[in-house]
């Protein structure tokens, strides 16, 4: 994907020329003729590069640069001042407020180009610096639960399987949950409009730090340490930021024994890049053939991602007591792959759970399906103690 540079300048013949320069060497171009515009479009469309004037008449580079860098979304975006003003003041004044480079007009089209270059590769530089950091930190077990479409349970067996293995270890567990703009662990567990994963995502890659993912956690009176997905519908698009995400899942491995991932539905990218990184996988199917099918598709493209098909664990979910609900033995057979656990069918006992605000484990720990829980724990304790 083509580098977007962000032109901000009030001079309309600088906007033609230098904007169909650099997109002749490759680039995307993106404009704003005054410094209001040009910080909504930083924000809206979070260019790679801002080539920025000095001298406009509404709000100066100087005052836009301080804005960028005030606003976490925007911080890291390298900032080239492309000026007539000359004077060595201007350009410590440049520095100062957060500029990365300081170019001055008029230059040659070479010197231009070879500035932009620069500045871009620096970044890029630094980014997968902080992605290689992340790949090397200590490394928890983590867990990928997804399904193949939506409804089947995911976030109810990512939950308590996170409490069960607190409640069998007592130690650091994590339980995140990773598609923006779906979140449902907030609500249910009471900690609702959680921001943390919103904001990892909409900054750069640089700023995805060790402290930073850490202080996105929230404490629950369960003693498990959530890090959740937003509400707002909007915030779907953010699953994009595949980077960020690698670097978060990273972090995220360096703080706990346990990481529960609630990876949502599907194979979007950042999933891709996310389940070679776990230590097991895990995905619901329910016992009705078109789910089964989905499934079947679903295994066969994890396959494609070089995950080993022994590896991923096939849990079949019956949500509901019906007739309806194939035995196990139909769903393995039709699926072309082992069931490693059936969950009996108890709608009372998440209604308690999110009346109670805790996982189903921890409300009835002698329930059944509780008890089912804790199983799929004790298997998973065994298998990270054999790595």
């Amino acid at each position: 994907m083509a580098e977007k540079i962000l032109i901000i300048d009030d001079d309309v013949d600088t906007l033609r020329l230098v904007g169909l320069m650099l997109q002749r060497q490759g680039y995307e171009i993106s404009a704003a003729s005054n410094g209001s515009q040009g910080l909504a479009k930083a924000l809206e469309e979070r260019p790679d590069l801002i080539l920025l004037d000095v001298m406009m008449p509404d709000m100066d580079g100087y005052e836009v640069t301080r804005r960028l860098r005030k606003n976490p979304v925007t911080v890291a975006i390298p900032i080239m001042m492309f000026t007539a003003k000359t004077q060595l003041d201007d350009k410590v004044t440049g520095f100062e407020v957060g500029a990365d480079d300081y170019l001055t007009k008029p230059t040659h089209p070479t010197e231009l180009q070879a500035h932009v270059k620069a500045l871009l590769a620096r970044t890029v530089h630094k980014d997968a610096t902080a992605t290689a950091t992340a790949s090397h930190e200590h490394h928890g077990y983590v867990i990928g639960v997804l399904s193949a479409r939506g409804g089947l349970g995911v976030s109810s067996l990512a939950s308590n399987l996170a409490a069960g293995l607190f409640t069998r270890t007592q130690s650091d567990v994590i339980l995140a949950e990773l598609t923006p703009g779906q979140g449902t662990l907030g609500m249910d567990l009471g900690t609702p409009n959680p921001k943390g994963l919103t904001e990892l995502l909409q900054g750069s890659v640089v700023e995805v730090t060790r402290e930073k993912v850490q202080a996105s956690l929230i404490p629950h009176n369960s003693g498990l340490k959530l890090f959740l997905a937003s509400e707002n519908p909007r915030d779907v698009t953010l699953t994009s930021q595949v980077q960020n995400y690698e670097v978060i899942v990273a972090r995220l491995a360096s703080l706990a024994r346990f990481i529960v991932l609630d990876l949502g539905t599907g194979l979007p990218s950042f999933v891709q890049k996310i389940l070679p990184m776990c230590n097991e996988r895990i995905i619901i199917v329910e016992g009705i053939p078109s789910t089964i099918q989905h499934t079947r598709l679903l295994i066969e493209n994890m396959a494609g991602l070089q995950i080993d098909p022994k590896s991923i664990s096939v849990i079949l979910n019956n949500r509901q007591r019906s007739e309806s609900q194939m035995a196990w033995t139909q769903v393995q057979e039709k699926l072309g792959h082992s069931i490693s656990t059936t969950l009996t069918p108890a709608p009372e006992l998440f209604v308690q759970a999110t009346r109670l605000q805790t996982p189903a484990v921890m409300s009835q720990p002698t329930n059944m399906t509780s008890q089912q829980f804790l199983k799929i724990a004790d298997t998973i304790l065994e298998r990270e103690k054999a790595r």
